[in-house]
This record gives structure tokens, sequence and C-alpha cells, in this order.
């Protein structure tokens, strides 16, 4: 029989305890089997910073930011919808100026959102992802998700049930053909997933986005749906992807670059990033608000077709977020975590989930008009998405920590595993024959 080298985790101590214990650059404290890590909130992180004085006390107010997340993102769905019934005129000035069919605030919204986290992704090591088989296995399956399965599952879903409402039913498929190049990696980062993986399916997704998505609108639009007076050109697709995230994309690798190459690595994590990156978090509740409160009289206004178009856009989420998450844990238990794991089933499942919805709004409000109702049902995608994938990130947490996410141990393993904890060693390799 071949020899099959084993290694298992024990207790460790001295420095590669120390090294264990070190948050990456993320915040967070791998788990050495696989699972969710801990996380090191910004709360935390600012009472141990050595700052003084007013600035420690903004990083603790950032930090309290951070924690109040989740219940911040509920309070702005809630509070967008009051101020867009009850301020004067308030869906008139949030669509006041227009960038490629979007309203201006929620262009700059999403552009500040996207750029303190593109900024904390490590480019100058992404080249070393490549050389590792786990990065390839990411791709080629986040390929046959997002490309394959993603886009026939939401034209089922929008036939289904939207038979008798066309225009609803398309914007739901032009919803469907936008895979995520933004807010997935608010989803990632509250679920704990891997920043690095996460960007690198971003951009290959944003690159695939530019060549498919105008061929894909037009088939499943005008030869399945059989709508004769569709047509999409190839530059209103780039141009949309390259604002949404080229620009974010382009100041990220800048500002990191350069403040890299004037603070150094260590200052640039500890003392520049605690006080840029909430700002994705600030720019995240603005964006939310704006939404909400710039399309909640237009959705009141036509609840029967709304009420009916969230139903596919529900089933779509669910249906795709459980069996990306479920189909990776079962890889992890089958191969091993080193090649999957839990980061890796939050990256998967929330890229597979999400959508790029200010794609799709803007090619449906330049094709149809604002108050059409493709236009309509491509903005309701977002109003969905956020607070059930907000919900989809709570349940990771709370599965995958109930979950093992490495390859069961043999018999000889676990013998090998029990022998370890009682020996004297630090680290312990062994191989089966």
């Amino acid at each position: 029989m071949s020899a099959e080298a084993v290694s298992v985790p024990v207790r460790r101590t001295g420095a590669m305890a120390t090294q264990e214990n070190t948050p990456n650059t993320d915040g967070f404290i791998l788990d050495p089997y696989g699972g969710v890590p801990q996380a090191v909130s910004a709360l935390q992180q600012a009472r141990q910073s050595s700052h003084k004085g007013a600035a420690k006390g903004l990083l603790l107010s950032l930090g309290w930011l951070d924690r109040l997340l989740s219940f911040l993102i509920l309070l702005a769905m809630i509070l967008g919808v009051i101020i867009g019934q009850y301020a004067p005129h308030a869906k008139e000035r949030l669509h006041a100026g227009h960038f490629e069919g979007v309203s201006a605030p929620m262009v700059v919204g999403l552009l500040v959102m996207m750029w303190p986290i593109l900024t904390n992704v490590q480019y100058e090591r992404i080249h070393l992802l490549f050389s590792t088989r786990r990065v390839w296995y990411q791709i080629g399956l986040a390929l046959l998700i997002n490309w394959l399965l993603g886009p026939f599952l939401m034209l089922g879903l929008a036939w289904a049930t939207l038979p008798d409402l066309p225009g609803y039913r398309i914007g739901i498929i032009m919803v469907g053909l936008a895979r995520c190049i933004a807010m997935v990696m608010i989803w990632n980062r509250i679920a704990r997933g891997d920043s690095n993986t996460c960007a690198i399916l971003v951009i290959i997704n944003s690159m695939l986005q530019m060549v498919l998505y105008a061929p894909y609108a037009l088939w499943f639009v005008n030869v399945i749906s059989g709508d004769k007076s569709f047509s999409l050109q190839y530059a209103r697709t780039a141009t949309s992807v390259a604002i949404y995230l080229g620009i974010p994309l382009a100041a990220g690798v800048v500002t990191r670059f350069v403040m890299l190459g004037l603070l150094g690595r260590d200052s640039f994590q500890t003392r520049f990033m605690p006080f840029f990156g909430p700002v994705s978090l600030v720019a995240l509740l603005y964006t939310i608000i704006v939404i909400f409160a710039s399309q909640s009289q237009q959705i009141l206004d036509n609840l029967g077709p709304v009420f009916r178009t969230i139903v596919p856009l529900v089933v779509y989420f669910a249906i795709m977020w459980v069996t990306t998450f479920a189909l990776v844990w079962f890889l992890s238990r089958r191969y091993g975590r080193r090649e999957w794991g839990y980061q890796m089933a939050v990256v998967q499942s929330f890229t597979a989930s999400s959508n790029n919805f200010e794609l799709a709004i803007a090619v449906c409000v330049a094709l149809y008009g604002a108050d059409s109702p493709q236009a309509l049902a491509a903005t309701v995608g977002p109003l969905v998405e956020v607070p059930v994938l907000l919900l989809l990130s709570w349940l990771a947490l709370l599965l995958g920590q109930h979950m093992r996410w490495d390859k069961p141990l043999s018999v000889d393993h676990k013998d090998t595993l029990h022998n370890a904890a009682a020996a004297p060693q630090n680290d312990i390799d062994t191989k089966r024959e």
C-alpha cells in the first residue's frame, strides 16, 4: 500500500501557537480543521490598539459599527422606506443625475462601498494563489454554477411564476444573467469567507460579463422568450462593468500600493485599514437607504406584481445558496479542507446566489424606460437580495459551526490523533502504511 501523509494538528506552544492565533489580513484566526474562522472584531482590535486619545475613540466608534452591522442594515432598510414615503420629493431628488441608467447617489454609494474592500485584497500575492490547486478548483466550480446553472434556473423560475407578466418576467431574467461583482464581497465579509479568493472570482465574473451578458440576454429574451423588440449592445454591458468594478478596483490597487509604500505593511494593516476599512460599511448603509427610499413609492403603487416578482427571486436565492453551500461541504468531507473548507463554501455560495443588480437596472432603464415593468422588476432585486442574503450570512455562520469541514478520520487516524494528543511533541506528522 502507498504511504499517505497525515498531519494531525494538536495543541501547540511557543512561537508556533502565537502565529496560529494571529489574525490574517481579513481579521480572522483560521480554524485548523477548515471550519468557521474566529473573527477578531474591529471593536476588539480598537481596544487592543496602541492609538490614544481621539484616534482611539474614533476606532472604538467604528468597532461598534462593525459589531452592529446586521442590525444597522435592517435599520437602514426601514429608514429608507420611511424617507421614501414621508420626505417631500425624495424620489425626484434621489434620481437627480444619472450615470449609465443608474441614479448618481446610488453610483457614488456603490463605488465607495467597494473601494476599501478592494484595497484590502493582497494583489501582490494573488499570483501565489494561482499556483495552488485550490484556486483552480474554485474557479472551475464558480464558472459552472454562475454561467450554466444560475442563468437557466432564473429563466425557469421567471417563466414558472410570471407567465402572464412578460415585462416583469424579462426584468427578472435580466437580473439572473447579471452575476454579482459588488455586494458579494460584503456578504463574504459578514460570513467570514476568504477575501482573496472572492476577489479573484469577482474579477473573472466581471470579465466574462463583458463578453457573455449581451449574447445571453439576446438568447434568453429574443429567442427563448420571444421578445423581438429587445436589443443590447456589447458596449453598454462593458461600460457598466467597467464603472462598477473597474473604478473601485483601480482605486483599491492604487491606494494599497501607495499606502504600503508610504507606511509599510505593518502600519498599513494596524493604522490605515482600521480607519479606512469601515468606510465600506458606511457606504453600504447609505446605498441601502438610497435604494429603499428611491423605490418605495413605486413598489407600493404596484404591490400585486411586485409581490409576485419577489417569489422567483427568493426561490432563486434559496436554491442557489443552499445547493452550493451543501455541495462544497460534501466536497470538503470527501476531499479535505485544504482545497475546500468553510471559507470556500461561503465564497462559492454567495457568489452563486448574488446578482449584479446595478447592471440589470441600468440595462432595463436604458432599453425600456425608468418606469417600465422591466426596470421595476430589476429594482426589486436588491430589495429582496439585501435581507435574504443577510439572513443567509447568519445561517452560514450558524451551520458552519455545527458541521465538520474535513475528511473523516479512519480508525488508524483516530488512534494517531489520540496518541498525538498524549505525546509531548508540538507537531506530529505520521504516515500510514
